[in-house]
């Protein structure tokens, strides 16, 4: 099963769905960052597979690059952001838990105005 969504900040393709997990590759534009949210449903799991990005766990700002894993709790508030100036950000989304749906995100900031449960 491919799916690919174009969003302002970027887009994400669909690399697996099964059950208990889903797998996805995300791409993020120069500058542009993700909302601030959380899922009361599943748990994250990123690896940076390129680009040099910044983001945000709970209150906490963190830096990573190419090669780095971030745990993302279920329930934990969180953003990331591609801080390149002319690169793309690149990395893998491994989801885990009971539910995968795009309607599991809660909204807490957004730079597009975007509403919580609005999937574009």
């Amino acid at each position: 099963m491919k799916e690919e969504n174009v969003r302002p900040w970027g887009e994400y393709h669909v690399l697996f769905s099964g059950d208990v997990m889903k797998v996805k590759r995300i791409i993020v534009k120069p500058k542009k960052r993700l909302s601030l949210q959380s899922h009361e449903h599943r748990k994250e799991t990123w690896i940076i597979t390129q680009g040099r990005a910044r983001y945000q766990k709970g209150d906490q700002l963190f830096f990573a690059s190419r090669g780095e894993v971030i745990v993302i709790a279920k329930g934990e508030k969180h953003r990331i952001e591609n801080i390149g100036e002319d690169e793309d950000l690149m990395f893998v989304e491994v989801q885990t838990g009971d539910y995968f749906g795009e309607d599991d995100i809660i909204r807490y900031e957004d730079d597009f105005g975007r509403v919580e449960g609005e999937t574009k």
